[in-house]
């Protein structure tokens, strides 16, 4: 379940991500820790997200996030831990940029129903249009309407080998 701060924190850190050519994907306060810590996932939106990204958004957002002026969230605790990263391989793709740069990868894809007898695929990403998302298993290709399909992550960080 999704800490009550978070959503006010999405909207506090997207404008700070933006006038740094950022995007932000995901945030995740856990309070199980002492301090707690609130993780905040960028995404540079013109090329891949480096530690320098990381870095920027990290020191902007803090400062923004301690200056008096601005509106603290309800619940956020005098004493946290921020963490700033890029949301890393394992997370679902979702925009265009996302799709042409991971085609070739093996990705995971589910769906809200069952298609072809299978709810789950796992294969190569060939690509997705309008209609559908493409992955070939073994050098058949499969389409997958996009209308049922819940989510694509990748499997693995490496590229398959030519034969998947």
């Amino acid at each position: 379940m999704t800490h009550p701060i978070v959503p006010h924190i999405l909207e506090l850190a997207a404008p700070v991500a933006h006038n740094l050519g950022l995007e932000v994907v995901s945030a995740v306060f856990r309070t199980n820790q002492n301090p707690p810590v609130l993780r905040v996932d960028i995404r540079n939106l013109t090329q891949d997200t480096g530690m320098e990204d990381c870095t920027r958004m990290s020191r902007a957002l803090e400062a923004y996030l301690d200056d008096e002026e601005n509106p603290n969230p309800v619940g956020m605790p005098d004493n946290y831990v921020l963490e700033v990263s890029s949301p890393g391989a394992d997370r679902a793709l979702s925009t265009d940029r996302e799709y042409i740069s991971f085609r070739g990868f093996l990705v995971w894809v589910t769906a809200t129903e069952i298609f072809e007898g299978h709810r789950e695929w796992v294969g190569t990403l060939i690509g997705r249009d309008e209609e559908f998302i493409r992955l070939s298993q073994k050098g058949r290709t499969v389409q997958l309407p996009r209308s049922i399909v819940e989510r694509v992550q990748l499997d693995d960080r490496k590229k398959p080998s030519d034969k998947d």
